[in-house]
């Protein structure tokens, strides 16, 4: 007679899914901050590479004896 009066079980499908959406939600959230940290720091370097360099062309012929002078020649003539 004890099964009798059991109470059927609460079904909590509903909560576990909205815990599971939250779950992905906040893992989206650290995966989009964790890319805005590294493009932050991605910046950083960069702008820190260019005082370091001061203004020297980074893209200097190889095909000149020396680079550093520019072009001897006026382009038209």
């Amino acid at each position: 007679m004890g099964s009798m009066f059991k109470m059927p079980k609460a079904d909590n499908s509903a909560a576990m899914a909205q815990i599971q959406m939250q779950r992905e939600e906040t893992a989206a959230a650290k995966k989009q901050a964790e890319a805005e940290k590294r493009d932050l720091q991605e910046q950083m370097a960069a702008k820190r590479t260019a005082q370091r360099r001061g203004g020297q062309r980074a893209l200097l012929s190889a095909a000149r004896l020396t680079p550093e002078t520019g072009l001897d020649e006026t382009l038209g003539t």
